[in-house]
């Protein structure tokens, strides 16, 4: 592709960020794990921040594409995320989160949960021309992740086409107005 010309290149390894977390009692849901909630908010933040790291410049989320969980995260467990930019577009930047458990008391790892974003970055005074660098896999867990992004980017194209024409037929008028 033409646009990928001149570009310059970055390693994966270059947006990787890791957050860990303790799952504390004010965290849980009725179950008695964590609340969903809580880990997206972890991971948008941690997710933002390998964004920001791969483009060096002003970011937002465009989308949570997708968000598996694999396995709960009880009280007392910490949860460590890692997370870094697994595919571009002109402006665009995919982020894959590996959402990791421990138990504390065993030692015991587990993968809890798995999660791509959509981050887009924004022009600015200091940014006028916004075209992210070219993302270079070097592990082969990040070829792995980062070889799937052309169908994944090709899955969200139509799933935003069908979105629109889905938000122009939505009501968004007050149940209590009719």
């Amino acid at each position: 592709m033409s646009e990928f010309k001149n570009r310059v290149t970055k390693k994966c390894i270059e947006s990787k960020v890791i957050q860990t977390h303790r799952v504390l009692p004010s965290d849980l849901n009725h179950h008695q794990t964590l609340f969903g909630g809580n880990l997206m908010s972890w991971i948008d933040n941690t997710a933002s921040i390998s964004a920001a790291r791969h483009s060096r410049g002003i970011t937002v989320t465009a989308s949570v594409d997708s968000l598996d969980f694999l396995h709960p995260l009880p009280s007392n467990h910490s949860v460590c995320i890692e997370s870094y930019v697994s595919g571009v577009g002109k402006s665009s930047m995919e982020v894959f989160c590996k959402i990791m458990g421990e138990d504390l008391m065993t030692g015991e790892r587990y993968l809890a949960a798995t999660s791509f974003s959509t981050f887009v970055s924004m022009k600015s005074e200091t940014n006028p021309t916004v075209v992210v660098p070219i993302i270079e896999p070097t592990t082969k867990e990040e070829k792995l992740v980062c070889s799937g992004y052309e169908k994944r980017h090709e899955k969200r194209l139509l799933n935003r086409e069908f979105n629109e024409q889905f938000a122009n037929v939505i009501s968004y008028s007050a149940v209590w107005e009719e």
